[in-house]
C-alpha cells in the first residue's frame, strides 16, 4: 500500500479543445491535430511533479459513430506525439441523457483515477474548455482552469461560477499553475 506522503497532485485535463483541436466526434487518428503548445505544457506540469490524467466525454461511442478501439488508438497517438507524458486516459462512452456517473461534470472518472493512483486531491487541478470541465473541478473539490481554446471563449460568459484560473490556452494555464507552487 502506498503511503499518503507518496501521493502526487494531478492535472485532470480535458482532451478535445484543450490538448487537441476539437473535431466533432473525432473518430480516427488521421483527423487528429494536437495543439503545438501541448507538449511544452505537459512537460512543464510533469517537471512540477503532477500526474497527467486525461478525462474526456466521448458520446460518439454511445451514438454509434465510432467504437472504444478508435478512442484508444487516438489516445495512444496523442501520447506518442507528446512524447508520453500522459499517465492515464479515462473516457465516458455514454450519451448526455444516460445519467451515468462518469460523464463530466459527474466525478466518476476522477474517482476512478483516485482509485488507480495515489492522488493529492487538495493540490490537484481540472483544466478544460467547457463548463462541464469547470463543474467537474467544483464537484471534486479541486482547483479549476478554463482555457479559451476550443469552446472556452463561448463557454466563459455562460459560467455561473468562475474558475480559479482563465487562461488563453493549456500552455498559459501550465505556466500559471507551475508558478503557484514556487
Amino acid at each position: 500500500m502506498t503511503e499518503p506522503s507518496q501521493s502526487r497532485p494531478a492535472i485532470f485535463i480535458d482532451r478535445d479543445g484543450t490538448i487537441i483541436h476539437d473535431a466533432d466526434y473525432l473518430s480516427s487518428v488521421a483527423e487528429l491535430e494536437v495543439f503545438d503548445f501541448a507538449s511544452e505544457a505537459m512537460e512543464m506540469l510533469r517537471e512540477k511533479g503532477y500526474l497527467i490524467i486525461v478525462i474526456s466525454n466521448q458520446s460518439g461511442i454511445g451514438r454509434g459513430i465510432f467504437d472504444a478501439d478508435a478512442v484508444h488508438a487516438i489516445h495512444r497517438e496523442i501520447n506518442e506525439r507528446l512524447g508520453g507524458p500522459i499517465d492515464a486516459f479515462y473516457f465516458c462512452p455514454h450519451l448526455p441523457d444516460d445519467r451515468c456517473e462518469c460523464r463530466k461534470p459527474a466525478i466518476g472518472l476522477l474517482r476512478q483515477a483516485t482509485e488507480d493512483f495515489t492522488i493529492d486531491i487538495p493540490n490537484s487541478w481540472v483544466i478544460g474548455d467547457k463548463r462541464s470541465d469547470v463543474e467537474l473541478g467544483f464537484n471534486a473539490g479541486v482547483a479549476t482552469a478554463l482555457v479559451l481554446t476550443g469552446y472556452g471563449e463561448t463557454e466563459l460568459p455562460k459560467l455561473e461560477r468562475m474558475p480559479d484560473l482563465v487562461a488563453a490556452d493549456l500552455l498559459a494555464a501550465a505556466r500559471d499553475i507551475s508558478q503557484r507552487g514556487d
